[in-house]
């Protein structure tokens, strides 16, 4: 009978233990940053940055989709000596507010134009990656008097689709999708990021299986497909020619994610980024060998040299 009674509170207390990690919240259950997280609320919404230096000049970096503030860890971690570096969790993502919003480009940029002002930040160079990159655009469009330059690394919004080929991506982009993603394919996911993955990708990776654990995780994974659709229904390619600041475009010449491979078989990295320097007014394209998508985080050191001689240069 003691046995019995044992087991039934071991199992109980097991129970109460599961339910209380279920009602666990994403932010509380991804990994620490390396870098100490701050809040600001701004409105409704509760956005987390990290801040690292204390110098003149500013660079603001913007993550893409499915990642977070800590993703420019390596380019902080050198570029804080020179520069007051600042990295912030769109909403939806990492550490910030999951709102019911369309995640399109034009809203991530007023976000971030929302967060500068709070912050009262000056001389802002705005460095955005991936989808971070599209909505960056929109900011430096919307919003010139915000950011003196501009840097977009492996950016989303200058390859182009048709509206069919938009519509097949919707329709293949589904909460279904992104909840039912098993581990396999995460790690998968993770891999074509990559020339060669490295070694810290595994705190990435563990908490992308963690978050599913989350109270919250069915919004995230509903804001990842509002994010996929509005970068295809909020374009920034007309919004090219339009910009007036300096800029620098990098690519990894290893890109397994832009262009698109399957709709787009027989475009090349090297052609978008030509078709970026065609585009806009005052552009400096570099291509980084043996490197892929997440170039920043695979080839730290040559991206932040490229990003210090942009801001050194008058």
């Amino acid at each position: 009978m003691k046995s019995f009674l044992f087991l039934s509170v071991f199992c109980l207390l097991s129970m109460v233990g599961i339910s209380q990690n279920k009602a666990l919240s994403m932010k509380e259950l991804l990994s620490d940053y390396e870098y100490k997280t701050h809040y600001v609320t701004l409105d409704s919404l509760e956005v987390a940055y990290v801040k690292e230096g204390n110098h003149e000049q500013t660079l603001l970096f913007v993550h893409g989709l499915s990642s977070n503030a800590d993703a420019w860890s390596k380019n902080i971690q050198e570029l804080k000596d020179k520069y007051t570096c600042i990295a912030l969790d769109l909403p939806g993502f990492g550490k910030s507010s999951i709102v019911e919003t369309q995640y399109t480009s034009t809203f991530f940029a007023d976000v971030v134009h929302q967060f500068i002002l709070e912050l009262k930040l000056k001389n802002v160079i705005l460095v955005g990656h991936s989808m971070g990159g599209q909505a960056s655009v929109k900011l430096a469009v919307n919003h010139p008097e915000a950011i003196s330059k501009l840097v977009l690394v492996a950016p989303a919004g200058i390859e182009r689709f048709s509206e069919a080929e938009a519509n097949l991506m919707k329709g293949a982009m589904t909460e279904a999708v992104v909840k039912g993603t098993t581990d396999a394919q995460i790690e998968r996911n993770y891999a074509l990021n990559f020339f060669q993955q490295p070694k810290e990708v595994d705190k990435m990776i563990a908490d992308r299986k963690r978050i599913r654990d989350a109270a919250d995780f069915d919004m995230h994974c509903k804001a990842i497909v509002s994010s996929v659709w509005g970068m295809l229904d909020d374009p920034v390619f007309e919004d090219l020619k339009r910009i007036e600041q300096p800029v620098l475009v990098i690519f990894g010449n290893n890109d397994k994610l832009i262009p698109n491979g399957y709709l787009h078989p027989q475009l090349t990295t090297q052609a978008v980024a030509q078709t970026a320097q065609e585009e806009l007014k005052q552009a400096e394209v570099k291509m980084i060998n043996e490197s892929g998508h997440f170039v920043q985080f695979e080839k730290p050191m040559e991206v932040n040299a490229y990003i210090s001689q942009l801001v050194d240069t008058p």
